[in-house]
């Protein structure tokens, strides 16, 4: 997979603007980036995370009552730490500040939830092409995703955009080139290929569990070309 950023991108659903907004900025220390509509009422905060993207996309409209994704939390690394220090965001997501290095991560730490650990096993290594750097752990660029824990993990089908921890983004220079080659190496497709104005080619496609992968090409990371 040819990178247009070394970082994975992370995105989560909430009604709750403003005590998010607060928990991200002040209680976990993550920069404001900008605030982008993406559409159906949502306005996406993102914010800096050691070269990666938080995204807190805030739905103006209450979000459906689904089963959660099986991305379960997430850890940050920080300078300056002596030991992982557990938070909760207003809405129970999990995010965990650790220690620079400590098991291994460098930039940010996805944790899942998985039914089936070696069917994730060939997914992230064969067909999102991610290096293994340890039992059930992935690599791509900086960042880690990490089989946390097997465990029961519904299917959300067409919606899936609910409360929560939803996508993953890789950054990508050709989203159409990326997008076919996961399709033709047996990846599941969750979103055809998609165009925002001049900022992103994107499109989505899904893990074992049925967790949403954004293949994204961002015009300020391309040098301006979609």
């Amino acid at each position: 997979m040819n990178l247009a950023k070394p970082h994975l991108d992370i995105g989560l659903f909430s009604n709750a603007r403003e005590p998010q907004l607060a928990f991200w900025q002040h209680t976990v220390g993550l920069p404001y980036d900008h605030m982008g509509k993406v559409g159906g009422g949502v306005q996406q905060h993102r914010h800096h995370m050691n070269g990666s993207i938080l995204k807190m996309n805030h739905a103006r409209d209450p979000l459906p009552a689904i089963a959660p994704s099986g991305i379960i939390g997430l850890q940050i690394a920080r300078e300056g730490l002596s030991s992982p220090r557990p938070l909760a965001d207003p809405d129970g997501n999990k995010v965990t500040l650790v220690p620079k290095g400590w098991d291994g991560v460098e930039g940010i730490a996805i944790l899942l939830r998985v039914n089936d650990p070696a069917a994730h096993d060939r997914f992230w290594t064969h067909v999102m092409q991610y290096e293994r750097v340890g039992d059930g752990r992935y690599r791509c660029g900086d960042s880690l995703m990490v089989i946390a824990e097997q465990g029961k993990v519904e299917h959300r089908g067409k919606e899936w955009r609910g409360l929560g921890y939803r996508y993953t983004t890789v950054q990508v220079f050709d989203c159409v080139a990326e997008y076919e080659g996961i399709l033709g190496r047996g990846g599941t497709p969750g979103g055809d290929v998609r165009v925002l104005g001049e900022t992103v080619r994107y499109a989505f496609v899904c893990d074992p569990d049925g967790n949403h992968i954004e293949i994204s090409q961002r015009a300020s990371l391309t040098g301006g070309r979609l």
